[in-house]
């Protein structure tokens, strides 16, 4: 070949080159952003944890609180001074509250919770936990879970319907506490699984403008059919002391009541419990 022939050959080759980024480039950078859009979406996907897994997972402290009133006793009412007590040394401790959102990502993703996490909820619908708990826990920077039995609404010592919106705007979780209190056990009949648990459902996020995405078990009271009917409605179902059902964990997720206590003795109970 002489000089001349490999001076051509040399050139189109150049101009191959050249031209083929610019006509196939937009082509070719289409392709690689498909491509990667494939791999991201794939890599974003989460596999949800199995029964067992989430069974097998650390469980976080979670409080239940029912009546905050001075002048009463009992194991379900603590006086307002000690709630206080309670908000304060759980900040100081280095607690950081958390909501079933949470908990649930948590549990079924392995999502990541702050350090100390706990969460706090009110069982029962008095009218004390929208005036006097929100606002202590507010002033910690804590929010909590206020448990409603849809029969209470504007009635005397419990939580208006205004005041349980309000609750879910200032981004507290409202869940579900059943219609009139009546334990799951006694559910026999659709017609009983519609009044305690679908028609409140819908009527108390109709009132929050929210999805009621929890529940708490009216006494903690539950069985295994119940709980995984409960799994229809609800995300998580929270019981009380009961130990948990290992097919069914996410609905049967263990709480400790808080009884009238020192702030010490609060810590002291939840290290033991979880």
């Amino acid at each position: 070949m002489n000089k001349k022939s490999i001076f051509y050959s040399l050139l189109a080759a150049l101009l191959l080159c050249c031209c083929k980024p610019t006509t196939r480039h937009g082509e070719s950078q289409s392709k690689a952003e498909s491509t990667d859009s494939v791999t991201t979406g794939t890599a974003s996907k989460q596999t949800a944890n199995t029964a067992a897994q989430i069974y097998a997972k650390q469980q976080i402290p979670v409080l239940c609180y029912h009546r905050i009133e001075d002048g009463k006793k009992g194991d379900y009412t603590v006086s307002k001074a000690t709630f206080t007590s309670h908000m304060k040394v759980l900040a100081d401790s280095g607690y950081h509250s958390v909501l079933p959102g949470q908990l649930y990502d948590y549990l079924v993703y392995n999502k990541s919770l702050p350090a100390k996490p706990v969460l706090i909820t009110f069982d029962d619908s008095r009218a004390e936990h929208a005036a006097v708990a929100a606002p202590v826990m507010e002033k910690y920077g804590f929010r909590g879970v206020f448990f409603i039995m849809t029969i209470t609404y504007d009635k005397k010592n419990y939580m208006t319907k205004e005041q349980i919106a309000g609750l879910a705007k200032a981004g507290h979780t409202v869940g579900l506490h059943s219609w009139d209190h009546t334990m799951v056990t006694k559910y026999k009949e659709a017609a009983d699984w519609q009044k305690e648990v679908a028609e409140p459902k819908k009527k108390l996020e109709t009132i929050t403008g929210k999805p009621v995405e929890y529940w708490a078990y009216p006494n903690g009271v539950f069985n295994h059919a119940g709980a995984q009917e409960l799994s229809k409605y609800f995300k998580l179902s929270f019981s009380l002391s009961t130990k948990r059902d290992s097919v069914v964990p996410l609905q049967t997720v263990r709480r400790i009541i808080v009884p009238e206590c020192s702030p010490q003795s609060l810590l002291k109970s939840m290290r033991k419990n979880f």
